[in-house]
């Protein structure tokens, strides 16, 4: 399936106004969690345009789906359809407050398998090649979808759940895998493993890495540093939610900016504190409207996520979908104000990353005092044989980086956590 392109952007609003008119026709007449709200906005009727749907449709908010799944369990009432129409269940890995549960029909999941297969186009995956989902398949949408549209191109799928990193190695190896799939975090610890197992990863036949779930898929030195443990491999990056399905894909010109499958997607770009669009070029908050996602649908819900619209594609690339420079930027509730500075998670992985003697790291935000403060533990490589000097000098980078004092502590090998899902970097106290 290849990646749908539109001519304009006037081509992108006509075929996502159609879209949507259905989409509202069929929630109306019978989603009890949006049919309401549909009669309150007066969106019960034709829609004229695009304009009218972002004036008049209020925000969805995740603790408004919560809410809803606590006082009419264990699904909640946005279901368009009967129960004994929906035949698989995903829930949110709860990086933030309790799961949410989600369930879809054979419909809904096609859907978003036919995304995700715009995804593998755009990384230029074929019916030829071998795929490895470095990945424990439990209940978090994750690669389940990405599995699941690879079959369906004909391409042969290994599933890596339940297997040390070293087994995985040796599976990737065994079967000549073509492509890996998995999170950034992940593909650098593999790449750490293939190192002290004495594994040579330029002689295994991966030749992609598909990265989701962090966004460092889309940070400069991480991706250094993962081609930098995988030389024969190029980072592909994507990002998707549980609650919305499988959004984005990298462009295929500009490594460190995803594309918004906007044929599947309604995406606009607001204020994090309010409710008004940003301008263009700014940073805000990722607001989508899922167009096919019939069953278990979404209206202008708010992500959560941190954007920064890339306004050099259409131009240079000739492609008008919704560009986003350096992907996903941060969490809106991760974002905060230090000592006068705005801090973005992806830009002190950035400056974290830049330093070769970084093994893994963790920040601390602590709030509870009158004013944010910040410590951060560090993991160091064999390399930095000075603990002192090594934690002097990440301060240092602190303060050239973003002006700002913040205190270091050297850990022991193998304290910070590292997984195959999500890296907890931030911890709040």
């Amino acid at each position: 399936m290849m990646v749908e392109r539109f001519p304009s952007r006037e081509a992108i609003a006509a075929h996502q106004l159609q879209e949507l008119r259905k989409l509202l026709q069929a929630l109306a007449a019978s989603n009890p969690f949006y049919a309401p709200r549909l009669r309150q906005a007066g969106l019960c009727g034709e829609l004229r345009d695009l304009a009218e749907f972002f004036c008049r449709m209020p925000f969805t908010r995740k603790k408004e789906i919560a809410a809803d799944q606590q006082a009419h369990p264990p699904y909640g009432t946005n279901l368009t359809f009967p129960l004994g129409s929906y035949n698989r269940f995903t829930q949110t890995s709860a990086t933030s407050g309790a799961p949410l549960r989600w369930l879809d029909t054979p419909q809904s999941w096609q859907w978003m398998l036919d995304n995700w297969k715009q995804v593998l186009s755009a990384a230029e995956v074929t019916p030829a090649d071998s795929l490895y989902f470095a990945f424990s398949f439990g209940p978090f949408l994750g690669f389940w979808t990405a599995f699941e549209a690879a079959c369906q191109m004909g391409c042969r799928c290994l599933p890596g759940g339940g297997l040390s990193s070293l087994a995985r190695l040796q599976a990737m190896r065994d079967n000549a895998v073509d492509v890996l799939c998995c999170t950034p975090t992940y593909a650098v610890h593999l790449g750490r493993v293939a190192v002290e197992q004495q594994i040579d990863l330029a002689s295994l036949a991966v030749r992609k890495i598909i990265v989701a779930g962090e966004p460092g898929g889309s940070v400069p030195t991480t991706r250094e540093q993962i081609e930098t443990v995988w030389p024969q491999a190029a980072v592909f990056d994507h990002h998707g939610m549980t609650e919305v399905g499988p959004v984005t894909y990298q462009c295929p010109g500009r490594p460190c900016t995803l594309m918004v499958i906007e044929s599947s997607y309604i995406a606009e770009i607001v204020d994090p504190r309010g409710d008004k669009a940003v301008a263009r070029g700014e940073v805000g908050e990722l607001v989508l409207t899922t167009l096919g996602r019939v069953g278990s649908p979404l209206l202008r819900y708010r992500t959560g996520d941190l954007v920064r619209e890339n306004l050099d594609i259409a131009p240079r690339e000739g492609r008008y979908e919704m560009a986003l420079r350096g992907g996903i930027l941060g969490r809106a509730d991760d974002m905060i104000l230090v000592r006068g500075v705005n801090l973005y998670p992806a830009a002190v992985e950035n400056l974290m990353l830049s330093l070769p003697e970084v093994a893994a790291y963790q920040v601390e935000v602590d709030t509870r005092g009158p004013m944010v403060e910040l410590h951060v533990r560090v993991e160091p490589t064999a390399a930095a044989s000075d603990e002192a000097e090594f934690a002097a000098r990440v301060q240092s980078q602190f303060r050239a980086a973003f002006n700002l004092r913040v205190p270091v502590t050297v850990c022991p090998a193998g304290v910070l956590p590292r997984g195959e899902m999500k890296s907890q970097r931030w911890v709040r106290k």
